[in-house]
């Protein structure tokens, strides 16, 4: 018997959960307040998580489609899809009185909220249920809170990483036996209030991605101890593979996102974070390139692949398990 037909389960069904679940997963052509949605899907739960329907669209960014090799979804592919403004009203209705469920809800919502804001629209959800937060409460016994990490704790398949769709399928039914595991605990769910955005500028876009002036010293930050890499490194990053565990990263420049947050994603997929540059020093992130940086200057002497903040966050969904490091031969 599963927790789903569990009697104690429904029995004991807590009354304030929510009547129903919008899971979503958009691809974005980045991370910063300029950066736009490139396909989004819902999936519709009810109560007790069980699947309702689905719904899939690409949309037309209007724009550089960011990172394909991660997403798929060329400049050509895109041109023929519908703006935002005309499936909002599509979106909503399966928003519409549902907790929005997404891996790292914060994002999702963050750029869901961008988009309505510009078309004009308010987004129909008021509450937001992060999955990470939810496997923390649940305290499940993960390496890492990676949505392949968490799907396969509960076995179920993923098809096609990184498409809007399948993502969304993957965690609608990984989701379900969280729900239950919370609802037989009797334990509260993690909401949190979804705050729409009620004005908006269509400034243009910056020319670096992420790229925030700051009013404090661009050269001084506090240092603080991270936790060792226990993975060797691997090398460099090559832009057609995915990052490795062990990989050497290094940050230079503003972010959008707060600094310390991208550092302890990398070290939580398993990177080594440096604080300098090296010819060890397997990737640089930064916005501008072009600074003058120790560390910028360094990438540029040493060859140092470089990528922005919106692509290295990207790469941070599928980084690669560390290869085995071979036993030492056995004299004689």
């Amino acid at each position: 018997m599963t927790m789903l037909d569990d009697p104690a389960t429904s029995a004991m069904w807590p009354a304030a959960y929510p009547q129903g679940y919008a899971v979503v997963d958009v691809e974005t052509t980045g991370l910063a307040r300029d950066d736009r949605i490139v396909s989004a899907a819902v999936y519709r739960l009810d109560a007790r998580g069980e699947v309702e329907d689905h719904w899939y669209t690409l949309v037309n960014p209007e724009r550089d489609p960011g990172p394909v090799w991660i997403h798929g979804l060329t400049a050509e592919v895109l041109a023929g899809a519908p703006l935002f403004g005309e499936v909002a009203r599509e979106f909503s209705e399966r928003l519409a009185d549902r907790v929005l469920v997404a891996h790292n809800a914060a994002f999702d919502w963050s750029m869901i909220a961008r988009e309505y804001a510009r078309a004009r629209a308010t987004v129909p959800t008021r509450q937001r249920l992060c999955t990470i937060a939810l496997a923390r409460e649940l305290r499940l016994p993960l390496p890492n809170h990676k949505l392949a990490t968490l799907a396969e704790h509960f076995g179920v398949a993923q098809r096609q990483a990184h498409h809007a769709l399948d993502d969304a399928r993957v965690l609608a039914e990984a989701f379900r036996p969280s729900l239950h595991a919370a609802a037989r605990d009797g334990m509260e769910l993690p909401l949190l209030e979804c705050r729409p955005l009620t004005e908006w500028s269509d400034a243009p876009a910056k020319p670096l991605i992420g790229h925030q002036p700051t009013h404090r010293p661009a050269t001084w930050r506090p240092s603080r101890r991270l936790p060792p890499c226990p993975y060797p490194n691997p090398g460099r990053y090559e832009s057609d593979k995915p990052l490795a565990q062990g990989m050497r990263v290094a940050f230079s420049g503003d972010t959008s996102v707060d600094r310390e947050l991208l550092e302890d994603r990398a070290v939580e997929a398993g990177l080594h974070v440096a604080t300098s540059v090296s010819r060890k020093t397997s990737l640089l992130v930064t916005n501008d390139p072009r600074s003058t940086t120790s560390k910028a200057v360094k990438a540029a002497e040493y060859g140092t692949p470089v990528v922005d903040e919106a692509a290295f966050t990207h790469l941070l969904r599928d980084v690669a398990p560390a290869r085995p490091v071979p036993a030492p031969r056995a004299d004689g």
